[in-house]
């Protein structure tokens, strides 16, 4: 983790907006909903793990975490949103150079037990270290102003994770409300040679239900016949 962690950070009205509800919402429950897992692993903060091997039997790994937020924001046009930050790494253990392109779609998705109320997912540019992590909000700053600028392009970077190295990087889900529509968990995954991101909601009262899930196709790789590990 040296050598930088692949940061996955989502801004969401997903979540509380006020930040005194913040470590409350983050703990609701974070046993019970590791249950539903897809991968076990014995790391407190890791919520799922994916593994994947080549040809050659060398490894790309992905892990996620779970969310810090609880923060609102206010947009140019005087709307208040809330948003949430969620970390995942990604680790290149093969012989070859990982081309990462993160492009998720400039959609809108509506929150299923919210009518018009609305998400979307922004990538910044910025770089997850792990010094950072212990961090609040995982330390990504100017989060006000990125929204600001970024709220209606389309999201994009590129990077390159070379053989050996891990690498992090943001996501932020953007969503039009202040209340609590659950407690969210998100996660990266690899199907070939494309990247999804996985959004699953859950009630914050027990007994914990999963409320609705969307899995977001967000980009790719260059590295082909990955296949993964059970």
């Amino acid at each position: 983790m040296t050598k930088g962690i692949l940061l996955i950070v989502v801004t969401a009205g997903l979540f509380y907006c006020k930040q005194g509800v913040r470590s409350k919402l983050d703990a609701v429950n974070k046993e019970t909903i590791s249950t539903v897992k897809n991968v076990q692993n014995d790391d407190k903060d890791i919520y799922t793990k994916y593994e994947y091997i080549d040809p050659a039997g060398k490894r790309i790994k992905i892990q996620n975490g779970f969310p810090r937020g609880g923060v609102k924001y206010t947009n140019p046009d005087g709307k208040v949103c809330g948003y949430a930050v969620f970390w995942t790494r990604i680790i290149n253990e093969t012989d070859n150079s990982l081309e990462l392109k993160i492009d998720p779609p400039i959609n809108s998705y509506e929150i299923s037990n919210f009518p018009s109320k609305y998400f979307r997912i922004l990538v910044p540019t910025d770089t997850m270290t792990i010094d950072k992590f212990p961090l609040f909000l995982y330390g990504l700053k100017d989060i006000k102003s990125f929204l600001d600028n970024n709220n209606h392009k389309q999201p994009s970077f590129k990077r390159t994770i070379n053989s050996n190295e891990s690498s992090g990087f943001y996501f932020l889900m953007l969503v039009l409300t202040e209340e609590a529509t659950g407690a969210t968990r998100t996660e990266l995954n690899l199907k070939g040679q494309d990247l999804f991101y996985k959004i699953s909601r859950y009630s914050i009262t027990k007994p914990i239900t999963l409320i609705d899930e969307i899995e977001i196709k967000c980009g790719s790789i260059n590295l082909k016949n990955l296949r993964v590990i059970k």
